[in-house]
Parts: structure tokens; sequence; C-alpha cells
């Protein structure tokens, strides 16, 4: 096995070339678009790692599976899905356009960004800092790490030039789909967005979704098992933006990717993954991340299809 990571790592690197790292957050911009990193764990403990699986990213879109399996704790699926949608758009993550063209007048998928605004403002708390606190426990919870935290520089960038994800909070706030301050939902989304983390943790979390909610050491079930199921169908028709039909074809598993440049991926009863490569394509995926798990798939039969 860790021979055969070794060379889809390699392989993978020579095709960051054909990307760019996310600059419409200006501190994602400083990522080496050279680095690339895969790391798997599987549902018996079982852990292999290879190339900058080490290396500290923000989790970004990634969080949205964690942040929608919080809220779905917090209020249960009628309340969630009377805010937000479960079907795919065909549109970029960061689209406004089907919040006001679709019937409904809600997110479609939680998936996306205005849906994940719209999950984020239903975790519950008294205020910001306890809701946020729940947040980012639960996170480190799953990605059995009790030292993750928030990247400030990268919070910080997100929100100074967060506008597009502004005018879709203030819309929604319009449309009904999210109560409360605009600006307290959006800081706490931004928050969840900096995390930092490493291709293990991302993967630790893949694993706790691949062992359906169950936690890896003592088998306690720590999320009902409907909420995976939803939490894990989205993920396979959603997960990956506008590219998730080809990444259903290719690989065909519950997979999150995110724009700096990491991607989590499930495969039930047996492993959880994360690659971590900040070269992304035009659609916001990493395209070294992607090869590593088209690869990976071919070799490991990995397809839930």
């Amino acid at each position: 096995m860790q021979v055969l990571l070794k060379k889809i790592v390699e392989d993978s690197k020579k095709l960051t070339c054909q990307g760019n790292v996310a600059s419409y957050i200006p501190e994602l911009s400083k990522a080496n678009p050279e680095h690339v990193g895969i790391a798997i764990v599987q549902t018996n403990g079982k852990v292999r790692c290879e190339g900058n699986y080490l290396e500290k990213f923000t989790i970004q879109s990634v969080s949205k599976p964690i942040a929608l399996l919080q809220a779905l704790i917090d209020n249960g699926e009628e309340e969630v899905f009377s805010c937000v949608g479960m079907e795919p758009t065909g549109d970029p993550f960061n689209s406004i356009i089907r919040l006001e063209t679709f019937d409904g007048s809600k997110p479609l998928n939680p998936m996306i960004n205005a849906g994940a605004i719209a999950v984020t403002s239903l975790i519950k708390g008294k205020n910001n800092e306890e809701r946020f606190n729940r947040l980012l426990e639960f996170f480190r919870k799953l990605a059995n790490n009790p030292d993750l935290g928030v990247n400030e520089d990268v919070f910080q960038s997100e929100k100074n030039t967060g506008d597009r994800n502004r005018a879709m909070g203030y819309f929604m706030k319009d449309l009904g789909s999210i109560k409360g301050s605009v600006e307290e939902v959006l800081d706490l989304y931004f928050r969840q967005c900096s995390i930092e983390v490493t291709c293990l943790d991302i993967a630790n979390i893949g694993a706790f979704f691949a062992n359906h909610g169950r936690d890896l050491k003592t088998g306690e079930q720590l999320v009902p098992v409907r909420y995976m199921h939803i939490v894990k169908t989205v993920m396979t028709t959603c997960g990956m933006y506008d590219a998730s039909g080809e990444f259903a074809v290719n690989v065909g598993v519950p997979a999150k990717s995110g724009v700096g440049g990491g991607i989590m991926c499930a495969v039930p009863n047996r492993m959880g993954i994360g690659t971590f490569g900040p070269a992304l394509d035009k659609k916001g995926n990493s395209i070294a991340g992607l090869n590593v798990l088209n690869e990976l798939a071919k070799e490991l039969q990995l397809s839930i299809f």
C-alpha cells in the first residue's frame, strides 16, 4: 500500500502546474501549489500516509458536512430541510442565481455556500461564542484532534472579502431561510471555514463517516444512523461542486472538497481518506487530489456503486 500511495502522490504532483491556488480569499493564495498529501484511516484503526499529509490548511467547504450533522443533531431533519433543500444544482458553489429563480425560495442543498450559510445559522447556542465553541468541539471529536483551532489570518481575510457570501446571507434573510443577525451568522460561517486541519484530520472525520457515526475505538453510536445517511447521500450528489456527477462515476464514494485544497472521502465500512493539494481546477476542486482519488479508486475498487 505504501508503495502505491508514494507512486500516486508523485504522479499527481506533476499535474499541479495545471491548476491555481484560490486567490479570491487573499490568504489562501500563499499556499504552495506543488504540495500533495494523502492520509487513509481504516475503520479498523490502521493508518497510511504519504506526501505533505501533515501540512496545515483551512478546511473551507470540507466543513459543510460536519456543520450539517451538528445542525441535524440540534434541530432534527424537518427543521433543517425547511431552510435548505437536498437537490444538486449544476451551478458553481458560490452561485447566487438559484436563490431567486428556483421555486421554493431556499438554497438547493447544504453543500453550496448559500445552503451552508443557512445550515450554520441553525447551530444552537446562547451567543456566537457558544455556537462556535460547540461546533469546534464537534470537529475536534470527529477529527480525533483536541488541538484544532482557527487560522485567524484566513478568517480575517475571508471576512474582509466575503461580499458574495454576505449578499447571499442578506438575500436569504429576506426570504426567511435564515433568522437572527446576518453578520453573526456569517462570522460563524467564516470561522467554521477557517478551522485549520491536515490530511490526517479529515481522514479521521472521513473514517467516522465510513463507520456510520460510530466511534472507531469504542464502537459507541455518537450520531444517529439516519443523520449519517442523510449527510453521506448529500455528499455523494452535491459534495464536489458542479463536478459531483463526474466524481461519482470515476471514484464513486461520498466526498466533500474545499478551496483550501482538501478533499474528504468516506468509503463505507472500509476507510476515510483525506487528500490535500491547493492547486485547483476551474470548478474549485484540487487537481492533485482528484487524480489521487481517481487512481486509488481504480486500484482498491472503492466505488460503492
